[in-house]
């Protein structure tokens, strides 16, 4: 049995093993070396403050992850199949080294965020509920709003 993820040295591992296997990854890879240029040495104290605060509400993390994605669009644009990827080397990498409730989450947590930052990137909500329509959409569909629909 692999031990649950419980603290900051625990994270920082799954994040630097993740990262070596993105950065080889012949679908994404190039996101990381060529596109960012990320110096893992660099950045493994970020990318371990971010999880940190995703997974345990540390506060260590103070930049804006979606900042950096919106640039990265910019310069190529990130498909879905890219963020796919991405979480499927995440999950992958959580399951080689930790199980339990924190593993879990960061499992979690990783396909909300992925979801979100296509959604965002792509000049949509990052709400998972983003198909839940307003009421002028409705109207706009010939869709009944609420106080207009049928009642049982």
């Amino acid at each position: 049995m692999l031990p649950d993820i419980q603290n900051r040295e625990d994270i920082s591992r799954l994040v630097g093993t993740f990262y070596a296997r993105a950065f080889e990854d012949p679908i994404i890879g190039y996101i990381f070396t060529d596109v960012a240029r990320i110096d893992l040495d660099e950045h493994l104290p970020v990318f371990t403050d971010f999880w940190e605060t995703v997974l345990f509400r540390a506060g260590t993390y103070k930049r804006n992850a979606l900042q950096v994605h919106f640039a990265l669009n910019a310069k190529v644009p990130l498909e879905a199949e890219m963020f796919d990827r991405w979480l499927g080397i995440w999950t992958s990498n959580v399951d080689d080294h930790f199980s339990g409730e924190v593993a879990d989450r960061a499992k979690l947590q990783a396909t909300r965020i992925a979801g979100s930052m296509h959604r965002r990137v792509r000049g949509r909500s990052g709400s998972e509920f983003e198909t839940i329509g307003r009421r002028e959409a409705l109207v706009e569909s010939g869709m009944p709003t609420a106080s207009e629909a049928p009642r049982p």
